[in-house]
Parts: C-alpha cells; sequence; structure tokens
C-alpha cells in the first residue's frame, strides 16, 4: 500500500492480474493513538464512486477525520471493461482486491443496491477484515427476479443474442443490456437461499416506496444473517436512491454511530 499525504483524495489506478484496470479514490489521514475503521464504498449496478452518496460519504470522511476508499468495479465509471462482460463474480473480486491492496486495518463496508450483494460476499470472504457493514437498499439475488420477470420476446432475444434490455425502473424511458453471463453467475452467488455467516454489526436503510428492491428483500436479509447485531430501518416514504438530504444525513448518522462504537471498542 503506498504511502500518500493524509487527508489528501488520492486518486489511482489498480492493476488486476488479468491486464484489467479498476480506478480508485482514497482519503487517508494517517496512523493516529486510536485509528477509526476504514470505510469502503460499493456502488451500485450502472452507478459508479462519483454518484451521490458516495461524494457525500468522501466529504463527511473528509470532515469526520476517517479512511474512506470508493472504486469502479469492471465495465464502470473509469474502470476497464464492457459492462455486459461484468457479473456479481467479478465485481465481487474487484472490491475483495481494493480492499487487500488499497486498505488496512479493520473495515465498514457500505453496500448501495447491487454493491450490498457485492459487499455482502465480500464480508463473508473478509471476516478478519470487515468489521460491520451499511446496506443501502442492499439487492442480493437481484438477478432471480430479473430473470423471472423476462417475457418470451426477451428469453427469445437472451438465447440468440446472449444480451438483453429491459426497462430500467429507476429512468421509465430508459432500458439497460442484461447479459446471459450476468444471469448465469448471479446463479452461483445467491445468498438468500442459506444463512449468510457474517456475524458484524449489520445496518440496513430501506425505502418502501423502492421501485427496483422490494423492501421485504431487507427483512430477508435480517433472517438469513448471522449478526445478532443487525438493525433495519425502513424509510415510509423512501425510493430506492435514499439521495435526499435527509436520507443522507440518515446514513452519516448511521455511519457515525458505527464507527465510534467499533473504535471504542479497539
Amino acid at each position: 500500500m503506498s504511502d500518500p499525504t493524509p487527508g489528501r483524495d488520492d486518486c489511482g489506478i489498480l492493476a488486476r492480474a488479468d491486464g484489467a484496470s479498476m480506478a480508485y479514490r482514497r482519503i487517508l489521514h494517517g496512523d493516529s493513538e486510536s485509528p477509526k475503521p476504514t470505510v469502503v464504498f460499493l456502488h451500485g449496478l450502472l452507478s459508479d464512486m462519483e454518484g451521490g452518496k458516495a461524494n457525500h460519504l468522501a466529504a463527511h470522511a473528509e470532515s469526520a477525520g476517517f479512511d474512506f476508499l470508493r472504486f469502479d468495479m469492471f465495465g464502470h465509471g473509469r474502470s476497464s471493461g464492457d459492462f455486459t462482460d461484468g457479473c456479481i463474480g467479478r465485481w465481487r473480486d474487484d472490491a475483495l482486491a481494493a480492499i487487500d491492496d488499497l486498505t488496512e486495518g479493520p473495515l465498514i463496508l457500505v453496500g448501495s443496491s447491487m454493491g450490498g450483494w457485492v459487499g455482502l460476499l465480500a464480508a463473508v470472504a473478509r471476516p478478519e477484515r470487515v468489521r460491520a457493514f451499511v446496506g443501502i437498499a442492499p439487492a442480493p439475488d437481484f438477478t432471480v427476479a430479473m430473470e423471472a420477470a423476462l417475457t418470451p420476446d426477451q428469453r427469445a432475444a437472451l438465447a440468440r443474442d446472449e444480451i438483453v434490455r429491459i426497462a430500467d425502473t429507476e429512468e421509465p424511458c430508459g432500458t439497460y443490456p442484461v447479459s446471459r453471463i450476468l444471469l448465469d453467475d448471479g446463479r452461483a452467488n445467491l445468498l438468500l437461499q442459506a444463512p449468510i455467516p457474517f456475524s458484524g454489526p449489520v445496518r440496513i436503510l430501506q425505502g418502501m416506496q423502492d421501485a427496483s428492491v422490494d423492501w421485504h428483500t431487507a427483512l430477508a436479509i435480517a433472517d438469513r444473517l448471522a449478526a445478532a447485531d443487525t438493525q433495519i430501518t425502513l424509510i415510509k416514504d423512501g425510493d430506492h436512491r435514499l439521495s435526499r438530504p435527509q436520507d443522507l444525513a440518515l446514513l452519516t448518522r448511521t455511519l457515525d454511530t458505527l464507527i465510534a462504537t467499533l473504535t471504542a471498542e479497539g
């Protein structure tokens, strides 16, 4: 791990073993007598590390004095690769590479939507590093519902072209491509079919007006988690993005409480 100036927003490219490149940004404050956990943000599907929640957390990391890492997963943002070649397993491996190569010490993962699925997989894979998880409308296993909703014409297109375009629930007039790779790999990385062996504190923020992730998914996650300290906050008028000022304030308070608790525990 390099040693940039403490407190600086450090931008870089992480080279992956297969020749891909992953863009990242870090805020490092340097060592202290009571170091706080590093916060790692995992963006959602077709989003990137420059989204509103990521920028909000970066600004808060600067003022609150905790280290913060965000990055673009394969096929997103400034990282290399085509989106349609990406999949949950690949994005999980991106998260693990970022954790292993760009951070030190205890971590809190913050996963938004698809990043919630990736974050839970990473937490299970690195239990010695990940101390807590915050999910913002986390969407584990979303590919199951995505595939089940395909029309006969879409299934035919998928069989023929390996890619089909589906409607974007967040952008009613838009569509985005879904690949056979994503759907097949999703089945290999399902989380809600068995216990999730992560025992650290978990906080889930979920809008009840979410058109992309049914709020009952949060209950299913809590039911599967090994973590006894699991809390769900339902926002009755909240949508999928949870990017309104009051939503961001709730995210900040939730994260600050976790950081304080984990820092006190050492």
